[in-house]
């Protein structure tokens, strides 16, 4: 099976992602393009506006600032912080001084920063925050890296850099910016890591600058659905789809704001109204939690409303993609949409007419469900090396379920494993080691995603797995865990689940348990203050999460079946070295540093 969707649009193949910029910037100065929070005092927020013309002309200050510091183009400077206005500058400031960035998650430990600073050779890092600091510090200090050079990603580091490049001239910054063509790499992305060290992978400004005026047309019904479209930014821009959609929202007219006070997300949303979202399943998971609680704890007729609309939602979702409603049930959807629905739309600032979701496979269920609330879900698929979207679902082709259709110029074909092949203007030319290149792009420029996928008549894609979590049983059963895994996790109470069975009699899996939602769970049930060595045996507990595994298994044969779990006495985090910064699952690591817990499934 081929597939392809034609490029809509083509480039200057000797300009650069900044050209792109400043023409769109330049034809239109007084557009806002970010807004900046003013204060914390989240009950009556407000915002400051940047204009194109003021944030170009910081951008130039600040390349000039890195001139002056002895930048050349092509160099690379490393950028660790959380989500921020000052991120968005910076980035655009190293492009414009014709160098490459490198962005590294603001959770990485010393020894994981310094693979990066070595690997890249970056001669700089921009630094924000108190223990990314030190954890910079200790990374330079323990592994010998007294050459880099630090600045401070605060607004008086900013000021600083500004000053340093005072005496530079405008034509330096033209100069400089100018050196890169489309086939150039502008910023390195490191894999995540799941399985091995991580990998740097090239992004090139094609890549990105290509990518925005074919997605983005593409896209236009979701991210351009009002005359002043806004989103809410609050992804860690160390991934490459955020920073790839910050890129594209800037030269499309969307304006941005930047969050990463994920325990205020909600009252930032309310007072910034963003018109669509961009989020990654977890949050949509957390949120569907939020909303089970209230219908739980409601009482009498109100509790009873509640739950039927929530069962109302997703069965009107269902009935819409089938072109088969009922009338009743349409009915009853317009009556929940005025005394449920809106409530909940308010949460997200009543403004959002969509969500894309990306990043990880997300549940079918969640998709409809939000999709009935008025929220439509559009999910889409995307690695590092495909600068995050190579497929999306949009309006006028939408199959929940699927990641949706290739974006304009790419192509996709399976190879004879049933692994996705891709190909097209959004693939990284390749990885800064050469043999990673080779192990993972063909001579024709095809990319090996490692994903298993299925690919229907009319052009949707469907993700079935990974190719390297593949079980084989000791029957010699083929089974592929991500589809029993979404299920089980979409359980309110579940933090991951990690199926197993390879060489194994039967397939189990092993549980860990999100301990904020344990403690709500169990409050609402009288349990309050059970314990997570508790919840591993609890009756209630156990067959909450079995209602879940009973539900994946109707998906599968009977040799493909769950048929015992294992609670883990541990929540599985990043902290505990399970989880990666983007929210991917260690599987491993899971099953070599719980010994115990596997000779509990199997003997």
């Amino acid at each position: 099976m081929h597939v392809a969707t034609p490029e809509i649009n083509r480039l200057d193949p000797t300009s650069n992602l900044t050209d792109l910029v400043v023409e769109r910037l330049g034809a239109d100065p007084a557009r806002v393009v970010y807004a900046v929070q003013r204060g914390d005092d989240y009950n009556n927020l407000s915002w400051d506006e940047v204009t194109a013309f003021n944030f170009l002309t910081r951008v130039r200050s600040l390349a000039k600032g890195l001139i002056a510091s002895g930048i050349q183009p092509g160099d690379m400077i490393a950028v660790i912080s959380r989500t921020s206005y000052q991120w968005a500058l910076v980035d655009q400031a190293i492009w414009f001084a014709g160098a490459i960035s490198v962005p590294i998650y603001e959770t990485s430990s010393p020894s994981q920063i310094a693979h990066i600073l070595g690997d890249s050779g970056a001669k700089k890092i921009f630094v924000a925050g108190t223990s990314q600091a030190r954890a910079v510090s200790r990374a330079i200090d323990q592994h010998q890296l007294a050459d880099i050079e630090k600045f401070d990603l605060t607004e008086a580091g900013l000021a600083e850099l500004t000053t340093a490049g005072n005496s530079v001239p405008d034509d330096a910054v033209e100069t400089a910016r100018k050196q890169a063509t489309m086939d150039s790499p502008a910023t390195v992305v490191y894999t995540s890591g799941t399985t091995g060290t991580p990998k740097g992978a090239l992004i090139s400004h094609g890549n990105l600058a290509d990518g925005a005026v074919n997605i983005i047309p593409w896209a236009q019904e979701i991210v351009l659905n009002t005359a002043n479209p806004r989103l809410l930014m609050f992804l860690p821009l160390a991934h490459i789809l955020a920073r790839a959609v910050q890129y594209f929202c800037l030269v499309a007219g969307i304006q941005v704001a930047h969050t990463s006070d994920t325990s205020n997300v909600t009252k930032i949303m309310q007072s910034y109204r963003p018109t669509w979202l961009l989020v990654v399943p977890r949050v949509l998971e957390k949120a569907y939690n939020a909303i089970v609680a209230q219908a739980e704890e409601a009482t009498g007729l109100r509790k009873n409303i509640m739950s039927d609309a929530l069962e109302v939602a997703e069965q009107w979702s269902r009935a819409r993609q089938s072109d088969s409603m009922p009338i009743r049930l349409g009915f009853k959807h317009a009556m929940y949409d005025r005394l449920v629905y809106a409530k909940i739309r308010q949460v997200f600032g009543g403004d959002a007419k969509a969500a894309i979701s990306g990043a990880s496979p997300l549940n079918e269920k969640l998709a409809h469900l939000f999709t009935g609330i008025g929220l439509p879900i559009f999910e889409g698929y995307g690695l590092t090396e495909s600068t995050a979207p190579a497929a999306v679902n949009v309006p006028q082709h939408v199959r929940l379920g699927s990641v949706g259709k290739l974006v304009p110029g790419m192509e996709a074909k399976l190879a004879e494993s049933g692994e996705l092949l891709l190909r097209g203007v959004v693939i990284s030319p390749g990885y800064l080691g050469e043999e990673d290149t080779s192990d993972s792009f063909d001579d024709d420029g095809w990319f090996a995603t490692g994903d298993l996928a299925e690919i229907d008549n009319d052009g949707f894609i469907y993700i079935t797995g990974r190719t390297k979590d593949l079980l084989v049983t000791a029957g010699g059963k083929n089974v592929s865990p991500a589809p029993l895994e979404e299920t089980i996790s979409s359980a309110p109470i579940v933090g991951h689940a990690i199926v197993v069975g390879e060489n194994k009699p039967f397939v189990g899996v092993l549980i860990s348990l999100d301990t904020d939602e344990l403690a709500a769970w169990a409050e609402r049930r009288g349990k309050t203050g059970l314990s997570l060595e508790e919840a591993r045996t609890d009756e209630d507990v156990r067959a909450e999460i079995q209602s879940y595994i009973d539900l994946a298994n109707q998906s599968v044969s009977q040799a493909e079946s769950i048929r015992k779990m294992v609670i883990l006495p541990t929540e599985l985090s990043q902290e505990s070295g399970h989880v990666t910064p983007s929210e991917k699952l260690r599987r491993n690591s899971v099953i070599e540093d719980f010994t115990d817990a596997m000779h509990e499934l199997y003997g």
